[in-house]
């Protein structure tokens, strides 16, 4: 097995940090995201199943809605403590409070944009309301984190003094945002290595990711001695987002060795749920959790990995580390070893000439822009091996769809599932959703609708269109499948069919 190579040499870094989630608050503030109060509670039992330490659960002065959220995700009981934001004022505190948060994080802008722009005080002011407000949030409540807003925006000096009168005054924990994602690696470092050296107060670090640059900020962070860490599910948050829990602990438990205490092998299952819940996509190519992770096309890749899985991948991070699977792709990169792995997997062994053939195949359609799915393959293998298949365990027979503008689109199925005869109804937010779920229902082993793409091909209202689906099974393995035609919802459903039997032969 390989072995993580630290990339620091001074010793500032701590064996052990922990986890603040900020999903439900920063994260809730991209643009486009507004959880439902029943979501709310289901992230927030996520994050606590999964170790995370503290979960900021929402502002609660910002309405009663969320007041009342805050509230009902403490009395959860969850193995987390449970933070609410505030502004450096009284009013936005004793909402905290009214909640019974174990937490209090109360924040204040410091650098001079923010400070004149949008609270109108002076420096000394500032200063004497973080010495006031954590004062009294400490009266109250045992654990009080301050955030000097726009931290690497302001002036060193006075951030230092600001730093330390939130020390002084009781603070349990300093945060240093860089709200606007502006610092480098190296200046977040420095940075926190000097408040490090002159503050009597341990560090917590929350990054913006504008420039991309939010997971190496805080790592960076985490070289220079910070013992938490802010971070959302899939890195949600203002404009470009925050540091990713995901990737953020996948570096420091696999590169830095440094304990989490997070469950990595429940981060995909996470990052779905959020996904899900958010209706924010997660990229094929995001890190740790995107589809295409542990995914390989390339000839020369498809043949490494079969051999020795860490040719082509990190080995200090394996699929089953982080609750993913590895998977061999089709393309036009496709190689001889990974097509017939794939058609071994599907007890299917075709000669060297034949091998050589489906292969020719599957690339010239590749080459025309079209994805090639694991159904395609197996029809492409069954027609070069002469192989009939005379039995298909869902064999669709009938399907009516109703719908209209002031109508709920309703969908109804009938079908021989293993020769016995099934009907059922759905109804779903469009046409094609209804006529998917229809399907779905009759199917008697737990199947999950995971992509679904479609594309034209040609120009015009009439022009026919090629959909491309992907389902998980029960076990969590992906089966791609397609279906074309010049109707849209009988498309999406021919493509669901075929992937439904295709796990069936797959099994």
């Amino acid at each position: 097995m390989l072995r993580g190579i630290a990339f620091f040499t001074d010793s500032h870094a701590h064996e052990e940090v922990t986890v603040f989630d900020t999903t439900l608050r920063d994260g809730e503030q991209t643009p486009g995201i507004a959880f439902t109060f029943e979501q709310k509670l289901e992230i927030a039992r996520q994050l606590a199943n999964i170790g995370v330490h503290v979960i900021e659960a929402g502002f609660p002065a910002s309405s009663i809605a969320e007041k009342e959220t805050v509230a009902a995700i403490k009395k959860l009981g969850l193995r987390a403590n449970i933070c609410g934001l505030a502004r450096s004022v009284k009013a936005d505190v004793d909402a905290c409070l009214d909640c019974d948060v174990d937490m209090v994080h109360v924040f204040i802008p410091t650098s001079d944009i923010q400070r004149e722009n949008t609270i109108n005080k002076t420096r000394e002011e500032v200063l004497v309301i973080t010495d006031e407000i954590i004062h009294y949030v400490r009266d109250h409540v045992n654990q009080c984190m301050f955030s000097p807003m726009d931290a690497t925006r302001t002036d060193g000096d006075y951030l230092l003094e600001v730093c330390r009168t939130a020390a002084h005054a009781g603070a349990t924990i300093i945060n240093i945002p860089d709200t606007v994602g502006v610092c480098s690696p190296s200046g977040m470092k420095t940075l926190i290595t000097r408040i490090a050296h002159n503050v009597n107060c341990p560090l917590d670090v929350h990054c913006h990711n504008d420039f991309g640059l939010a997971v190496a900020n805080t790592i960076a962070a985490v070289e220079a001695g910070v013992s938490q860490v802010q971070v959302t599910i899939n890195g949600l948050g203002e404009r470009a987002g925050n540091a990713d829990l995901a990737q953020t602990v996948m570096i420091m438990e696999s590169i830095y060795g440094i304990r989490t205490g997070i469950k990595k092998e429940r981060l995909v299952e996470t990052s779905r749920l959020v996904s899900r819940f958010s209706g924010i996509t997660i990229p094929p190519t995001q890190p740790v959790v995107g589809e295409n992770v542990f995914s390989h096309e390339s000839g020369i890749h498809s043949h490494g990995v079969i051999k020795c899985t860490e040719t082509f991948e990190p080995g200090i991070m394996t699929p089953e580390m982080v609750g993913h699977r590895r998977r061999l792709t089709l393309g036009k990169h496709v190689g001889r070893h990974a097509v017939r792995q794939m058609l071994s997997d599907a007890h299917l062994e075709p000669s060297d000439a034949q091998l050589d053939v489906i292969v020719e195949k599957v690339k010239a359609i590749a080459n025309r822009g079209k994805r090639v799915t694991e159904a395609d393959l197996y029809e492409i293998s069954d027609s070069t091996m002469g192989i009939e298949l005379n039995h298909k365990m869902f064999d669709l027979q009938d399907i009516a769809i109703m719908t209209g503008n002031h109508m709920i689109p309703t969908a109804s199925v009938k079908a021989q599932v293993n020769n016995k005869e099934h009907v059922f109804s759905a109804v779903g937010n469009g046409p094609v959703d209804a006529a998917l779920k229809a399907i779905l229902g009759i199917v008697p082993a737990r199947i999950q609708l995971k992509e679904f793409n479609i594309e034209a091909i040609a120009g015009g209202s009439d022009a026919m269109c090629h959909v491309t689906i992907a389902v998980e099974d029960e076990h969590g393995h992906i089966f791609d499948a397609s279906g074309s035609g010049d109707d849209i919802v009988l498309s999406s459903v021919e493509a669901l069919v075929n992937a439904i039997n295709l796990i069936n032969r797959a099994q």
